[in-house]
């Protein structure tokens, strides 16, 4: 898989180009503020529906426009395929896939795959648990389109619960009612944490062995899916029922704290470097070292689950990466169409053998270098 063009019309600093691809890599340099995020940021809108940047579309459209698209061609399966996205201030986004309009944003799950590293992902080592339950939930989403409906559903019912748990304490016959949404939340939530434990459990020796490849050896990467319950030894019955049974023993504290204590809204990932919590102990290294396994991790399962490379987008990183860990990187290039952005000209000798275009990139226009 790979994309052949991108179309953006008033897309933040766009306001009209078309950018035609290397298979293989691509590079695109400039100062910052001249657009090089919103490239890629466009890119990865066209696999996933949303940026991953903000939550608001409006941000997207270039100042003192109402509209804007995103228009990507690609080649899937030696199959032409094409994703067109509209967004406008007064309107909800529309997809278009081949052509036809989507009903629901999902729809375009699955159809271009796209892995981005970027410094804003160092926050899955660095900060909070909400980051690394993302970081899972956007993964899973790429081989499993499904888990984004049923996540979805659960922070809907979710949100209900707690909802209905501030209502409690002022008209109490109303607890009866946490019944219909303990059983929603238990089916939903139960999905959500087998998703997540089978995903993590062929993430560790994927993400172990990159790690020790880039680090020659010296750096063993651990990585454990943290919830309430120790799912592993249980049977999709099992979780349910002692999901049930932590909901009931903790109602009267989530009815005097109006929030639900327990869930895969609370899960973690527990991530180690040499027995050491990465978070707590690792350096600035380990800790982009660590992303870095994660992302090429979860490059080789869409690998197994798809048959086809995602693209590879990587936003002003390869430039702060040492010697060794560039060279493992672009040893990656060889079969997947990379697209890297940078300030500074990254070009080393271990890319003189790689087919790749150079783009330079000044106030929203692209030029080609060769």
């Amino acid at each position: 898989m790979h994309i052949k063009s991108v179309k953006l019309i008033n897309f933040r600093n766009y306001k009209g180009i078309k950018v035609f691809f290397n298979s293989n890599l691509n590079i695109f340099l400039g100062e910052n503020g001249e657009g090089k995020t919103n490239l890629l940021e466009s890119l990865y809108i066209a696999s996933s529906g949303k940026s991953f940047r903000t939550n608001k579309d409006k941000e997207l459209i270039n100042l003192n426009k109402n509209e804007a698209y995103v228009g990507v061609e690609l080649v899937k399966e030696d199959t032409i395929k094409t994703i067109e996205i509209k967004l406008d201030t007064n309107k909800h986004k529309r997809i278009k896939i081949n052509g036809i309009e989507q009903d629901k944003i999902s729809d375009i799950f699955g159809v271009l795959q796209a892995v981005i590293f970027s410094p804003e992902d160092l926050k899955i080592v660095k900060e909070g648990p909400s980051h690394r339950r993302n970081f899972l939930d956007i993964e899973i989403t790429q081989i499993k389109p499904i888990y984004k409906s049923i996540l979805n559903d659960y922070n809907r019912v979710l949100a209900q619960r707690n909802n209905l748990l501030k209502v409690i304490p002022y008209d109490d016959k109303k607890r009866k009612l946490l019944f219909v949404w303990n059983k929603q939340l238990i089916e939903l939530g139960t999905k959500i944490m087998i998703f997540r434990n089978s995903f993590v459990n062929r993430l560790i020796p994927i993400s172990k062995e990159i790690h020790k490849s880039i680090t020659q050896g010296e750096e063993v990467l651990d990585i454990s899916y943290i919830s309430s319950l120790n799912i592993d030894e249980m049977d999709k019955n099992t979780i349910m029922k002692n999901f049930e049974k932590i909901l009931l023993e903790n109602e009267n504290n989530d009815i005097e704290k109006g929030s639900t204590s327990f869930g895969p809204h609370k899960d973690d990932l527990e991530i180690k470097i040499n027995d050491k919590d990465v978070r707590m102990f690792g350096s600035q290294g380990q800790k982009r070292t660590t992303v870095l396994s994660l992302k090429l991790a979860e490059i080789e399962l869409i690998k197994q689950e798809t048959e086809e490379y995602p693209i590879l987008l990587l936003d002003d990183v390869f430039s702060e990466l040492d010697i060794n860990r560039r060279r493992y990187l672009v040893s990656r290039f060889k079969d997947i169409q990379t697209i890297i952005t940078s300030n500074d000209d990254i070009n080393t000798p271990h890319m003189d053998k790689i087919d790749k275009k150079t783009y330079y990139i000044k106030d929203g226009d692209i030029l080609y270098s060769k």
